[in-house]
């Protein structure tokens, strides 16, 4: 095994519009062992994703143990989590911390089926804790310039791909090319997802601006 496998993979900042719509789920070998990656809609993988948005509901829907989901909002939509046996430090936040608090969490994605064919995406967490609001407008500000990015590389890539220029050196760009595949959603949605997120944020410090003592 190389030791870019032993490494652990990079959380992926994503909001919660395209989180949600990241259905398709792939292994790049045939090793059981081989990392589970979800598909982003803007053409990159995640392995692990870093969340942060305000914990808005808790609840035990376990049966024989203790099964904690909890609903986690963001500027764009929202996270569902679940947590039980196998991650007992995230289930404990989950169960200690009462709702509404903004909580940031790292965390594998997970889909499911349902049975009207509907697939679901949860996080399964590695880690939960609770964070103040300054943390929670920094990550809205980071997980913007990340989810630009993607979208600038995925539009590069389709330009490329609709008027190739003769000789052109442009990089492949082959999860752009399987989310093309794969989804519907044209990623001009994640970037009105993003303005939505930052005008959030303005708005926010123009009530408290108004709010502060004279």
């Amino acid at each position: 095994m190389s030791q870019a496998e032993l490494t652990r993979e990079v959380a992926r900042r994503v909001f919660a519009s395209e989180f949600n719509d990241s259905t398709y789920s792939f292994k790049e070998s045939d090793d059981e062992r081989a990392p589970n990656y979800a598909l982003l809609p803007t053409g990159d993988r995640a392995n692990r994703v870093f969340i942060v948005g305000t914990l808005t509901e808790t609840e035990d829907v376990g049966d024989d143990s203790e099964y904690w989901r909890g609903r986690v909002v963001d500027p764009t939509g929202t996270f569902f989590v679940y947590a039980g046996q196998y991650q007992p430090e995230a289930a404990a936040v989950l169960r200690d911390t009462e709702p509404p608090a903004y909580v940031a969490i790292v965390g594998k994605p997970r889909t499911y089926e349902t049975d009207d064919g509907t697939v679901n995406v949860s996080v399964r967490p590695e880690s939960i804790a609770v964070v103040d609001d300054a943390t929670r407008d920094r990550w809205v500000v980071e997980t913007a310039e990340r989810t630009l990015d993607r979208i600038e590389a995925f539009e590069e890539w389709e330009a490329e791909q609709e008027a190739p220029e003769s000789g052109s050196t442009a990089p492949t760009n082959e999860y752009a090319q399987m989310a093309r595949e794969r989804y519907d959603s044209p990623v001009i949605n994640y970037r009105n997802d993003v303005i939505q997120a930052l005008e959030g944020l303005e708005g926010l410090e123009d009530e408290d601006e108004a709010e502060a003592p004279a």
